[in-house]
């Protein structure tokens, strides 16, 4: 993770794709979200989206999937004085949204973009980052979107101990 004064706004990150199975939409949904047309092709059928879809949950635990690597994968060069940033925790998300159904057979390909840094008086040492996020289908439909929330450690000013 880069120092928060590094970030730049507003440029994608592709995350990676992944492609839903019938069977792995099943599995999510018996155990966390057991919702007929989520664990039943049949009552899908009979739903408002005509079949089996993927639970909502399931399409944002896979960015989440995909967002970890990329987040633990960058590997900042140590400043000066030998340290290297941290990312914390997140505040929370913002306007989460789902406008299609992912089916079984969809790719999707998530992605993340940095929209804004806010800096933080209660806590100087740390900003926080807000990035939009989405995941969009083969068809280029968006299943996913959402503003992430997280705080990132600040460069120390020159001079200060860690």
């Amino acid at each position: 993770m880069p120092w928060f004064e590094d970030i730049e706004l507003n440029v994608k990150t592709e995350l990676g794709s992944h492609t839903f199975t019938e069977e792995e939409i099943i599995r999510f949904a018996r155990k966390y979200d057991p919702t007929p047309f989520h664990v039943d092709p049949e009552a899908g059928k009979d739903s408002p989206f005509g079949g089996l879809i993927a639970s909502r949950w399931h399409t944002a635990a896979t960015w989440m999937k995909l967002m970890v690597p990329h987040v633990l994968g960058r590997q900042e060069q140590p400043d000066e004085m030998g340290r290297t940033p941290a990312a914390g925790p997140s505040p929370g998300i913002l306007d989460v949204q789902w406008p299609a159904p992912v089916r079984p057979g969809d790719t999707i390909s998530y992605s993340t973009t940095p929209v804004e840094k806010v800096e933080m008086r209660s806590r100087p040492d740390w900003g926080i980052l807000k990035s939009r996020n989405e995941g969009v289908n083969q068809r280029g439909e968006i299943v996913l979107r959402f503003i992430g929330q997280a705080l990132i450690q600040r460069k120390p000013k020159t001079g200060e101990e860690k």
